[in-house]
Parts: structure tokens; C-alpha cells; sequence
């Protein structure tokens, strides 16, 4: 049997790191963006008898673990073993150590075993070492960085909060980083609802309950169908726009009849507004280009109207290329990039405004927060980069050859009108408002923010 050990400092009290880790998401917050995860089962949090079953993949390989959690001490620290999956054993003591300074360490301990013995040993031994130091080392960020981020606003009370797209890149995750900050999240989910978390709704037949949205603190919508799910066909494109309208229509006249309406409606929209405007640095002031996503994304934003005008706070979150190991375009890119077949798309020089997922998560709860801030908000890095950087920039990070270019006239020939707004167009997007407001960006920095998502140490 062998013992791993992890510890770090957080900025808290141990009473208010046990409750993060006790809420709804903290799983999913502490599940690193390199993995596979799908959860399958869940009966609880942490408490004595809790448990949780979820697959990892690996390669053609499904991996089922269940663990069971145990030896529960309110405040202090918490257990959880395995049940059955890949390891021989597995028990992992969580503990919250209080500091002289009124801080915490976090301890994370880990008996465990491989299986096949000696054999196990001989041949994992080292490499399943090193999975649990970059596998620690990213957790104890990670929740440092979380308890920072609601440290800002913990003199605030609670919220009650909606949220639309709640399945997707961003949307999963900003749910479980609410939750485990302590807000009363609900999800609107396009089937029946499971329970008092969720809420049915059907945004093409105008279906939503609007008593559940009724004395809510906030609604936050961050649906849409892929843009990037095929050639843009005409059935296509008139998906892409009715999925982003309809469904922002209903929700903002649905809010602008409410008795207690909330107080902020945030949502979605993209830096594709600005249109193609090569090397011109865009900022929330700057008019709207040309183009079937400048189109889309005016009428998105248009949608929300109704509920500002009936006294809501309305805030577009003008959205860049969100950076996630987990989906979107950086995971598309990956395949090419390790075979070492990446290189600059047509002559490279388009920009593209990035901003990484946890950045955009920790910016849309900075939103929230911000009365102020109302209208159109750009949630992109400080320093966009050119396709020619990106490429170079990730290349490094994977230390791979990025020199295989991919011809314009190709792009356009195989991918139509899609590749030539999605690859050979871009924008320079400043994000004025969300600087001037106070946020601080954890990666302003491509290759920190590539190297995060990537679990690659520098």
C-alpha cells in the first residue's frame, strides 16, 4: 500500500472551506478539464453514507468508480472510499486544519493500492505518482481560487438564481461554481424537471412556467446551438438564430410580466457582433460589423430588451472563444495539434478574442455583482491573438511541431461560409467595462490559460 500527500494554504476559515466542498458542484468543480468524467449516480454530498458513481474514460475504456463516503466531522474533515474501480484500494481523508492567522490548510491524504500487486507496482507505480501530484496540484488551485472569488462578495446575502444552458461548456460550470458558493441555483432543462433544481421549459413552443421565475434574485441565459456543428446551410443558420432569439425572447417578456420580477437579467452574446474588422481594436462602444453572426448576435441581444425596459438590469455578455479542454474549439483543435499537423489557418493574421473558462465563469459572477454594469459587457482576455500566435502559443504549450498551414481557398471549399466567418475572420476585442469594473483576469495570459485547461506545467 502506498500514501500520497497533498497540502496547501487557503484564504479561509476551515468552517468555510467544509462547506464549499459539502455543496452541490464541488465534484464537478474538482474534476480536472484533461479527464473524462460523466457522473452516473449521486446520493448526497459528503455526509456518512453519501456516494457517487461516475465513469472515466480512458482511451476505448469506460472505468466505473464508486465511492462511498465516510468518517464525516462537521467543519473539519471528511472521507471518501472506494467501492469498486481501477485501484487495488483507495481511501482519501480530506481534512481542513485551522492556522494561527485564521486561515486554513488543506490536506488531502490518500491511501491506495494497485492492482496486480508487485506487477501493479512495477509498472504504474511512478507514473500513477505523478497522475496524483497534477491531479492535487491542479484541485488545490483550483478551490483556492474559487474561495477567492466568493470571498469578494461574501458580505452579500445569498442568491436565488435561473439559469438557461445550463448543460453547456459555460453553463455547467458556472452552476457548480454558484452552488458551492452558496446561491440557490435552478436550471431550466427542455424536459420534464427531476426536481425542485430544475425547471421545464420548451423555448420553441413558448413553454415556461413563469411562477418558477417569480421572486428569483437573478436569471442568467447562456443557450445557443453550436455554430460550429456543420456548414451553414440555410436550415442551419435559421437554427442557430431561432435557438439564440426565441429562447431570449421568452425568457425576457416572460420576466417583464412578473409581480417580483429579478433584479438582473444576464445574458449571452458573442464578439461576432463586431464582425470581421482585422487589426481595429473593439471595445463595447464600438458599432455593430456585418455578417450572418453580427445579424444573429444584434437580434439576440435585441431579444432582451423588453425585461430592461420593465425595470430589470439587462447585461450581453459578449462572449470570445472560451478556451476548455472539455469542448469547443480548443478541444477540436487538439487531435491536429498533438499529431503535429497544425499550422496557421490562410495567412494567419486574423485575431481572435480568447478568454479561458474559468475566467469566464469567475467574469459572469463578477457581472452579477456589479449594478453598474449593464448593456454590453466583453468577456474576453486582455491581449487577443492573432491565429498565427494562437497556433504558435498552443504548438509550444503541447511541444509540437504548429507549421502546416491550411490553405484559405481550402478552408472555404470544404467548409463554406462557416470556415470563412469561424476561421479566416476574427475581431480584436478589448474588455473595457469588465476592467474598468475591477475584475482581475487568473490567466490574462495565453499560454497560462492553455497550460491551466491542459493540466501541462510550465
Amino acid at each position: 500500500m502506498a500514501v500520497f500527500e497533498h497540502r496547501s494554504s487557503l484564504p479561509c476559515a476551515p468552517r468555510v472551506a467544509f462547506d464549499w466542498h459539502a455543496r452541490p458542484g464541488a465534484f464537478e468543480r474538482l474534476a480536472p478539464p484533461w479527464e473524462r468524467i460523466e457522473v452516473s449516480d449521486r446520493r448526497g454530498t459528503i455526509r456518512d453514507g453519501d456516494c457517487l458513481t461516475f465513469r472515466l474514460r480512458r482511451g476505448p475504456l469506460r472505468l466505473t468508480w464508486e465511492a462511498r463516503h465516510t468518517d464525516c466531522q462537521d467543519g473539519r474533515s471528511f472521507t471518501d472510499e472506494q467501492v469498486r474501480g481501477p485501484f487495488a484500494r483507495w481511501r482519501h481523508v480530506h481534512e481542513f486544519l485551522p492556522r494561527a492567522d485564521g486561515a486554513c490548510e488543506l490536506v488531502d491524504r490518500v491511501d491506495y493500492a494497485l492492482p496486480f500487486g508487485p506487477l501493479g507496482r512495477a509498472l504504474a507505480g511512478r507514473a500513477t505518482r505523478r497522475a496524483l501530484q497534477r491531479l492535487f496540484a491542479w484541485r488545490h488551485e483550483r478551490t483556492r481560487r474559487d474561495l477567492q472569488r466568493h470571498a469578494e462578495f461574501a458580505a452579500r446575502p445569498r442568491l436565488r438564481i435561473v439559469i438557461g444552458g445550463a448543460g453547456g461548456l459555460v453553463g455547467g460550470q458556472l452552476c457548480a461554481f454558484l452552488s458551492t458558493g452558496g446561491h440557490d441555483v435552478r436550471r431550466l432543462v427542455r424536459r420534464p424537471a427531476s426536481d425542485d433544481t430544475e425547471i421545464a421549459w420548451l423555448p420553441e413552443t413558448g413553454q415556461l412556467d413563469a411562477a418558477a421565475l417569480d421572486r428569483c434574485d437573478a436569471v442568467i441565459h447562456l443557450g445557443g446551438e453550436s455554430i460550429a456543428g456543420g456548414r451553414w446551410t440555410g436550415t442551419r443558420k435559421q437554427a442557430i438564430r431561432r435557438s439564440r432569439v426565441a429562447s431570449t425572447r421568452l425568457l425576457s417578456d416572460t420576466l417583464a410580466r412578473l409581480r417580483h420580477p429579478p433584479a438582473t437579467f444576464l445574458c449571452a452574446s458573442a464578439v461576432g457582433i463586431y464582425g470581421d474588422r482585422g487589426d481595429e481594436l473593439l471595445n463595447e462602444e464600438s458599432l455593430p460589423g456585418d455578417g450572418f453572426l453580427s445579424e444573429v448576435c444584434r437580434e439576440w441581444e435585441a431579444a432582451a430588451e423588453r425585461a430592461a425596459a420593465a425595470g430589470t438590469r439587462v447585461a450581453c455578455l459578449r462572449l470570445g472563444v472560451v478556451l476548455s479542454r472539455r469542448g469547443g474549439a480548443l478541444a477540436a483543435m487538439l487531435p491536429v495539434f498533438r499529431a503535429g499537423l497544425a499550422g496557421p489557418l490562410g495567412d494567419g493574421r486574423q485575431y481572435m478574442s480568447w478568454i479561458a473558462l474559468e475566467d469566464a465563469v469567475a467574469a459572469i459572477h463578477h457581472v452579477l455583482w456589479q449594478p453598474a454594469l449593464r448593456g454590453p459587457v466583453n468577456l474576453t482576455a486582455p491581449h487577443p491573438a492573432t491565429n498565427r500566435g494562437f497556433t504558435r502559443a498552443l504548438g509550444g504549450v503541447l511541444r509540437r511541431p504548429a507549421f502546416v498551414p491550411a490553405p484559405a481557398a481550402a478552408i472555404r471549399l470544404g467548409l463554406g461560409e462557416m470556415g470563412q466567418a469561424l476561421l479566416l475572420e476574427g475581431q480584436r476585442v478589448a474588455p473595457g467595462r469588465l476592467l474598468a469594473s475591477g475584475f482581475a483576469f487568473s490567466f490574462p495570459s495565453l499560454e497560462e490559460a492553455l497550460r491551466w485547461e491542459l493540466g501541462l506545467s510550465g
